[in-house]
């Protein structure tokens, strides 16, 4: 069975959040075997210098890396990334579950994504020029993916 997971650095606290995943995850469910990893976020200091977020930005990527197995198929979530469309997200689905049986969705924190991930992922994608709290950003991501999935089944949710 192909497996999802989404990895996301810090913690979800929001009650109407976690109902919502918990909804695309149940839905989700009849396509894969999902798996939500939450990673502790490093603690930013309002000032924090450059160095300082770099570090920030490294320790968390470390994390995010040892959450991957070569054979992923890895989606980072990156501002910069390719804008793409429900139905392009779709298409890249079926690329990459004939590359891989797992497809790895990466979501940093409030610093963004280190370098070293974004290397790794075989797609950077971003879902607009809009910057969404990342809480909401897993939201949102549930959503697509699930929307990705009845998309390639020819189903009228998407409509």
């Amino acid at each position: 069975m192909m497996k999802v997971k989404i990895i996301s650095v810090g913690k979800l606290k929001e009650k109407y959040l976690k109902d919502g995943i918990s909804e695309y995850v149940k839905r989700l469910s009849r396509f894969a075997q999902v798996e939500l990893i939450e990673l502790v976020d490093e603690k930013t200091p309002d000032n924090a210098s450059e160095k300082e977020n770099e570090q920030i930005l490294s320790k968390e990527g470390q994390r995010i890396l040892a959450k991957l197995s070569e054979r992923d198929f890895v989606f980072a979530m990156a501002i910069e990334g390719k804008l793409i469309s429900s139905e392009g997200l779709s298409e890249t689905f079926e690329r990459a579950m004939q590359q891989s049986s797992t497809l790895v969705f990466i979501i940093g924190g409030s610093l963004g994504l280190a370098p070293k991930v974004k290397k790794r992922a075989n797609e950077l994608i971003s879902f607009g020029r809009i910057t969404l709290p990342h809480q909401l950003m897993r939201l949102v991501l549930a959503e697509q993916i699930y929307r990705g999935f009845m998309i390639r089944e020819g189903s009228p949710y998407h409509k």
